[in-house]
């Protein structure tokens, strides 16, 4: 593995990565990684990050997940999802936050990315109610996608579904992705 690649990869280790790495492959076969992707490029999402408020909105999770509890248990059942699921996703992705915005644009509980957000028909990232009924839309889709195999559709809704079967269906070797799915599993076999 080229050491470029090596030190991009080992950012997903690092707890509080300050960017988002994004991909682009020219049609030479030059691949580049960059923290900031020109637009007019087919560049692609490889390392997401945590808003940068997510350490802090630690600190209110608990009264925000109670507020919220209502809402995801509504979505759960109009979508036939787990509410433990929803919860556990939106605890790694926003600690509860719904203003959260990460570095790369995913925005709300659920940190839906605008292309997510208007696949499933949701006009304001920022409405909790609709971020969290796109976001199980999306994860229910995910688990259809990918068999049930609840692994698989964790690692979809962090890496995207086009990593996903990149890579044979199996979880992509982004070391972010990795640590997501681990710790998404972790919150919801505690739940």
């Amino acid at each position: 593995m080229k050491p470029l690649l090596i030190t991009i990869l080992s950012l997903g280790l690092i707890a509080d990565v300050a960017a988002d790495i994004f991909k682009y492959t020219d049609p030479s076969g030059r691949v580049y990684y960059t923290d900031e992707p020109k637009k007019g490029f087919d560049y692609r999402l490889i390392i997401r990050t945590r808003p940068r408020t997510y350490s802090r909105d630690l600190k209110f999770m608990s009264g925000n997940k109670l507020k919220f509890n209502d809402l995801v248990a509504k979505a759960a059942a109009k979508h036939q999802m787990d509410p433990k699921l929803l919860h556990a996703v939106i605890q790694a992705e926003s600690a509860y936050n719904p203003n959260a915005v990460s570095s790369a644009g995913a925005v709300g509980l659920m940190q839906l990315m605008p292309d997510t957000a208007r696949r499933y028909g949701v006009t304001d990232r920022r409405d909790a109610e609709q971020n969290v009924d796109g976001g199980t839309r999306y994860l229910k889709d995910l688990l259809a996608m990918f068999n049930s195999n609840l692994t698989l559709a964790v690692a979809g809704y962090n890496a995207g579904e086009g990593a996903v079967m990149k890579y044979n269906n199996s979880v992509p070797p982004y070391p972010e992705t990795r640590n997501y799915v681990q710790h998404v599993m972790s919150l919801y076999r505690k739940s």
